[in-house]
C-alpha cells in the first residue's frame, strides 16, 4: 500500500492548494488553461511517485487541428491518471456523475467541461450527456471515453456502449482508439493497493465516423482496432460455436 499512499500524498499535497487558488483564478479570468496544465502535472507526478512508468506511442498518428474522441479500453482505476497527461492539448472526460460531487475536484471538473454520465439513467440523461460532450468538442476540447462503460472484470476487452458512437456520428469528430495495458496488474478491481510497474499507452490510427454506414459498423471497427493492439491475454475470447 506504500505506493498508494505516495500517490495520494502527492494529489492531496499539491491538489488542494491548486484547487483553492486555481478555481477562483479560473472563474475570474475565464481561462482554464493554467489550471489544466498544473492539474496534469500533479496527476503525472502522483503516478511517478507511485512507481508507475508510462510508455506512450503513436502520438504522431493523431490528426492536427481537430478535436478527437479518444476511445480506450478500461481495466483499472489507474487508467485515467496514467492516460490523461499523455493526451495532447486539453481533454474533457465522460465519467460517472457521482464523481462530480467530490469537493474541489468536482468543481474543477465542471469548469473543465467534464461530462457526467448516469449508470442506467434515463434517455433524457443520456441525450443531455451527448449534448454536453458535443459542446465540449465544439469548444476545441478532445473527449476521453472508456468505451466499455466500466472496468473489465478479467482484463479482457468487453463490449462497447453505443452512446459514444452516437456522439461521433453526430459531430463527425475522428475517433482515436487507444490500447492501454499493464495497469490491470498494478491496481486490480476491488483493491486500492498499487504495484509499481510499466503501463503502455498505444494511440492507434484515427477512424472517421463518416466512412461507416452504421453505428454498429463503426463500433466494430474501433473494437477490432483496440483488440488487435492489446496483448493476447487481454483480447476478447473467441465466441463459442
Amino acid at each position: 500500500m506504500f505506493a498508494t499512499f505516495k500517490l495520494l500524498f502527492v494529489y492531496l499535497f499539491f491538489g488542494i492548494p491548486t484547487g483553492l487558488v486555481g478555481i477562483p483564478y479560473t472563474v475570474l479570468s475565464g481561462d482554464i488553461r493554467p489550471l489544466y496544465r498544473v492539474t496534469m502535472w500533479i496527476v503525472a507526478a502522483g503516478v511517478r511517485a507511485a512507481g508507475i512508468r508510462v510508455e506512450a506511442s503513436g502520438l504522431e498518428l493523431l490528426p492536427e487541428g481537430r478535436p478527437c474522441i479518444f476511445m480506450c479500453n478500461h481495466v483499472s482505476n489507474l487508467d485515467p491518471p496514467v492516460l490523461l497527461p499523455s493526451l495532447p492539448g486539453m481533454s474533457s472526460v465522460l465519467l460517472k456523475k457521482e464523481l462530480m460531487k467530490i469537493p474541489i475536484l468536482g468543481t474543477a471538473m465542471r469548469i473543465g467541461k467534464y461530462v457526467p454520465v448516469g449508470r442506467g439513467g434515463s434517455r433524457a440523461e443520456a441525450q443531455a450527456s451527448v449534448v454536453a460532450a458535443a459542446d465540449a468538442l465544439k469548444s476545441g476540447l478532445h473527449i476521453l471515453v472508456f468505451a466499455e462503460g466500466t472496468r473489465s472484470k478479467d482484463g479482457r476487452l468487453s463490449s462497447f456502449k453505443k452512446g459514444p458512437f452516437f456522439l461521433a456520428q453526430q459531430t463527425g469528430a475522428p475517433i482515436v482508439p487507444i490500447a492501454i495495458a499493464g495497469t490491470q496488474t498494478m491496481m486490480r478491481k476491488g483493491s486500492a493497493a498499487i504495484t509499481p510497474g510499466l503501463a503502455t499507452v498505444r494511440f492507434l490510427a484515427p477512424i472517421e465516423p463518416g466512412e461507416y454506414r452504421s453505428r454498429e459498423d463503426l463500433m466494430r471497427a474501433v473494437h477490432e482496432a483496440i483488440a488487435a493492439a492489446l496483448p493476447e491475454e487481454m483480447r476478447p475470447l473467441p465466441a463459442a460455436d
